[in-house]
């Protein structure tokens, strides 16, 4: 089952209008009398549940009223949410960071996940311009698959956290990349450099993605192009340290999640084949899901970074694709503009 969240409805614009999808993300049809909202069929998903995925069969015998689906009418899938958490389950991407200024990974990064609050009171539509003030914050995408979950309990087992999971999505997780260092240095965390996400036009229920999803790993390659350009065509089922179920009983250790919480995978990215650091496409890699990592090798192997961070005009297109070409949450496709 294929959901998506259309701009506007009878609760408002902020909220947006649940609708279904079609697995070829085509057709849509309305599912306002069974929940208004996307927030509002996770909050009674026991009833809520079974009948969109009705809807959803009945949509795709095209026996009921049916519309034209299109991505650029879609808000993220919960244009707001009550909690955004983003791990770093890609440690081969944690390791580039700190390997790039010099620093040892910590051994205990491979067993404890890390995890930051974001901000979840407005995700970007998925073909939202992001909005950059000033282009010396190193504005940066960073490609990711995230969870979407029911309630889970505090001190939920892996199992128990893997079973809560509701819907994937794919997200767009901006990084204003030179801001970074010296809210660190406070020792407090991120904030102002963490701006708004972004999340695919649909989101989709984890039985939907078939043998791709095993053990709480989405098996496809994040395809990314930064000005019509392939950028990365990572796999987000390899060099996972951390499964998704590893990550929601991580947030939920010491506090209940409440349904709709949204936790991401963090940076998706894999080694190179011979176990070294990732490779550009067009040397023969698999390329990047942001831009940080891509000048994390250029400081390695060059002494600097040369590829600039995104500036106003520049476009960024995020997506997933199964093995016949077929995408599967629609397309993130966002320009930066100056705010």
């Amino acid at each position: 089952m294929k959901l998506a969240s259309l701009k506007g409805g009878l609760t408002g614009a902020r909220d947006g209008r649940l609708v279904v999808v079609s697995d070829d993300l085509a057709w849509c049809a309305d599912a306002a009398h069974i929940a208004p909202t996307l927030q509002a069929a996770l909050d009674d998903w026991g009833r809520a549940g079974p009948a969109l995925a009705s809807l959803a069969v009945d949509l795709q015998h095209e026996v009921i009223p049916m519309m034209r689906f299109h991505e650029r009418d879609a808000a993220s899938p919960l244009p707001r949410a009550y909690q955004w958490a983003d791990g770093s389950a890609y440690v081969n991407h944690v390791e580039l960071v700190r390997r790039a200024r010099g620093a040892e990974l910590p051994e205990s990064f491979w067993s404890d996940p890390l995890m930051y609050q974001g901000g979840s009171d407005a995700f970007l539509a998925p073909r939202d311009p992001i909005p950059l003030a000033d282009p010396a914050w190193g504005c940066d995408l960073e490609g990711e698959v995230a969870v979407i979950v029911d309630d889970v309990p505090q001190g939920a087992s892996r199992d128990q956290a893997l079973a809560a999971i509701r819907l994937v999505c794919l997200v767009n997780d901006v990084s204003l990349r030179n801001l970074i260092p010296a809210e660190l240095a406070k020792g407090f965390g991120f904030f102002q450099s963490k701006p708004a996400s972004t999340l695919s036009p649909v989101a989709v229920t984890p039985d939907t993605l078939g043998a791709a999803w095993q053990d709480g790993k989405l098996h496809w390659p994040l395809l990314i192009t930064v000005n019509g350009r392939p950028f990365g065509k990572a796999d987000a089922g390899v060099d996972m340290t951390f499964d998704f179920g590893t990550l929601v009983a991580h947030a939920a250790k010491t506090r209940s999640l409440g349904a709709g919480t949204v936790i991401g995978s963090g940076t998706v990215s894999n080694r190179d084949a011979d176990g070294g650091p990732g490779k550009p496409i067009a040397e023969g890699g698999l390329g990047y899901s942001c831009i940080a990592e891509i000048r994390m090798i250029e400081t390695i192997r060059d002494g600097q970074p040369a590829t600039p961070f995104l500036q106003p005009g520049d476009r960024v297109r995020i997506e997933m694709k199964d093995g016949q070409g077929h995408s599967l949450f629609g397309a993130i496709e966002q320009e930066v503009v100056t705010a």
